[in-house]
């Protein structure tokens, strides 16, 4: 992803190209769409249903904003498949990478960081 995004100079074309990237991730289910799912802190609604898989973490994710599901998508993405170790040990830095972060206003910055921390809260579940 950082080969190929990296590669784009306008910071604004380089956010839409991330967060329209093509993720292995499962849909979000209809019926995944609940109060209980709900990412709390973000501005637009997202909803992260998580599971373990074979000691793995799995994310389905989806908002009711383009940009904000491209941006949950890009970070769940990271993370899907990875142990729940290597969820709370690693930072997104291809975000950072990317100049991403730069890009996006207060509010989105946060709503990231509340996935990011959602994601965190799930794997920290997962090791006890």
């Amino acid at each position: 992803m950082r080969g190929t995004l990296g590669g784009i100079p306008d910071p604004q074309e380089r956010l839409m190209a991330a967060t329209s990237w093509k993720t292995t991730l499962e849909p979000l289910r209809q019926e995944d769409r609940t109060e209980g799912n709900l990412v709390r802190g973000c501005v637009s609604r997202v909803w992260l249903a998580a599971a373990m898989e074979q000691g793995r973490c799995r994310f389905r994710v989806d908002s009711d904003s383009p940009l904000v599901g491209g941006l949950a998508r890009l970070l769940c993405g990271i993370y899907d498949g990875a142990t729940p170790e290597e969820v709370l040990a690693e930072e997104p830095v291809a975000i950072e990478e990317l100049g991403i972060l730069r890009n996006l206003s207060p509010t989105r910055q946060n709503g990231l960081a509340m996935m990011r921390r959602a994601l965190v809260e799930f794997a920290a579940k997962a090791v006890r």
